[in-house]
């Protein structure tokens, strides 16, 4: 039985950009954009009523940014869609504050059109960790060293603790079952565990929590 088609917003106040990106989305099997928007403001109305699997969010718009536009809908719904924030440079603290607001992932505008597809499957999936080296490089830049650490650190167990190093090496589920030789089910259950015990809500904030709490060394 064929899987549904992964359903596609598009929020960027560049027509040009949109209809780019459709082009690319719309030309391969199993994506379909049902969307777009060209504010934040928009995007969030869009998103609520079409209820989408990915959205694909300029993290730069008028008004109503990406960020702002992250938050709102992270915050307001009830299973949201996974947000990919698009952006010009990678080390921009932008990038930082629209991942810290909920965003999972980000794709730079220069991205081939290869690279644009593996990303928006890969955060569908969302079962490992977009471009993982360059989310861990903003999040060590942006974490707090002269703080203790977080209280959820004490609470981890070792192999908690263990499964969030390899989320954050960008280890999918099935890798980390082969690299602690367990089954596929313990590692769901101990991701599970680790975003709840670090109040995260997918793998993305739960690295940047891991900088931000010290249990990750930001050197």
């Amino acid at each position: 039985m064929p899987q549904p088609a992964i359903r596609i917003v598009l929020a960027d106040d560049e027509r040009m950009v949109r209809t780019a990106l459709r082009a690319i989305l719309v030309a391969e099997p199993g994506l379909e954009v049902v969307g777009e928007a060209a504010t934040g403001a928009e995007a969030v109305s869009v998103v609520r009523e079409l209820r989408p699997d990915v959205v694909l969010m300029d993290v730069r718009m008028p008004g109503t940014d990406g960020i702002r536009a992250t938050e709102r809908i992270v915050g307001t719904m009830e299973d949201p869609p996974r947000i990919v924030v698009v952006t010009t440079f990678e080390n921009d603290s932008y990038v930082y504050d629209a991942l810290r607001a909920g965003a999972a992932g980000f794709l730079l505008k220069r991205s081939d059109a290869d690279t644009l597809v593996q990303a928006v499957r890969l955060v569908a999936r969302s079962d490992s960790l977009l471009f993982p080296s360059a989310v861990r490089a903003l999040a060590a830049e942006h974490a707090r060293t002269d703080a203790p650490p977080a209280p959820w650190v004490s609470r981890l167990t070792g192999r908690e603790g263990d499964v969030l190093r390899l989320m954050a090496a960008g280890l999918a589920n099935a890798e980390i079952a082969r690299r602690l030789d367990v089954g596929p089910a313990t590692v769901k259950t101990h991701v599970a565990a680790v975003l709840a015990k670090t109040g995260t809500r997918d793998r993305t904030q739960a690295v940047i929590a891991a900088y931000r709490g010290g249990f990750l060394n930001a050197g």
